[in-house]
């Protein structure tokens, strides 16, 4: 895995996510598009919020030391939901939210350690950066498309990523942590 910057437009900014598997992630995707027409980013659920790091490095050798500790866990998206003092708009998480919580309490020690600026709750974020009405067209639209969709709600989270954040807000895999079993780098 390569932590080091090879180019200038890597930033000093690193998250854990697990990307949603198709049907559901495709559909989130699209959605997500829908909502922000320039939002390429795919669907994801956070289990470290982006945050700062004294050594990709070390961070890298935490994460593999304790990914398997962890045991694959089956995540099921609940309802659409805007957290109230940033205007995003999310999926819930019901089951396996528990799970979530207690990997990232686990893992934001250490090496990953950071002063997060809103408390852990797990989602998928769907919109954000939207003001005033288009928050709430939004999140009508995306409750009406949920409704609606037929496909599963749910998967099994049995691998993470971790990503870096460049200048141009692009988020490059780093390396793919298999739980409970060994690591392979990108």
């Amino acid at each position: 895995m390569g932590c080091r910057p090879e180019a200038p437009e890597r930033i000093n900014c690193f998250a854990l996510v697990t990307y949603l598997p198709s049907p559901l992630g495709s559909f989130l995707n699209a959605l997500r598009q829908e909502l922000v027409p320039a939002c390429h980013l795919r669907s994801h659920v956070t289990v470290l919020p982006p945050r700062q790091l004294e050594s990709c490095s070390a961070g890298w050798v935490q994460l593999q030391r304790q990914i398997i500790d962890f045991e694959p866990v089956y995540i099921e998206l609940d309802s659409i939901e805007v957290f109230p003092k940033t205007s995003v708009i999310y999926v819930s998480i019901g089951c396996g939210r528990e799970q979530l919580i207690a990997m990232h309490q686990l893992l934001a020690q250490q090496d990953l350690a950071f002063c997060e600026p809103f408390d852990f709750h797990p989602h998928v974020t769907l919109a954000q950066g939207l003001v005033g009405v288009e928050v709430g067209n939004g999140a009508d639209l995306a409750r009406r498309r949920w409704e609606s969709y037929q496909g599963p709600r749910g998967f099994m989270l049995d691998s993470m990523t971790f990503v870096q954040n460049t200048v141009s807000n692009d988020w490059l895999d780093l390396g793919e942590l298999s739980l409970g079993s060994v690591v392979t780098a990108r």
